[in-house]
């Protein structure tokens, strides 16, 4: 993918090739188009993504959406959220681009069940600094993936655990 500009088929890859790249050494497997049940309306449902956990037999359902331009998928994203909601798995919602309008980026900023994620095409860990704005880089997605696997030394990483402190006097 080097090189070629991001668009809505190409992303998938690009977030399934982070995944990888950057938690493939903890076990996961990353399988794209999933048959996963059926929607809230009764339709086969697939997936974009699911990253499976063999080793304790976990996973989580990704769809991802990519919109650099305004149009028809902002009306996509109530019902995507609302059907991962209905899932019974994990699932989430990973986003990207700047076509998104401002009402349908609030909502994603305020869904548990979506992330923001745009990896580098070097797909290194973009973690967030204190004065980035909240879509940006790959924090959220890496968080969401440390909630749904357990792996807590992620979300801890470069902070010192806090040691007892002198107890007061009675």
């Amino acid at each position: 993918m080097t090189g070629e500009a991001m668009n809505h088929t190409r992303y998938p890859r690009r977030v399934a090739e982070y995944v990888l790249a950057e938690y493939g050494g903890r076990g996961v497997v990353v399988y794209d188009e999933v048959s996963v049940g059926t929607s809230m309306i009764g339709k086969a449902r697939r997936v974009d993504l699911l990253v499976h956990l063999p080793a304790t037999a976990q996973a989580l359902a990704i769809e991802c959406k990519w919109q650099d331009s305004s149009g028809t998928a902002d009306e996509k994203i109530p019902y995507a959220l609302q059907d991962l909601e209905q899932m019974r798995m994990p699932a989430l919602l990973v986003y990207a681009g700047s076509g998104f309008s401002p009402g349908v980026l609030h909502l994603l900023q305020s869904s548990a069940f979506a992330v923001y994620c745009l990896p580098e095409e070097s797909l290194a860990p973009c973690r967030r600094r204190r004065d980035d704005p909240v879509d940006v880089g790959t924090w959220q997605l890496d968080h969401a993936l440390a909630q749904a696997f357990g792996w807590w030394d992620v979300l801890v990483a470069h902070k010192q655990p806090l040691a007892p402190g002198p107890r007061p006097a009675p």
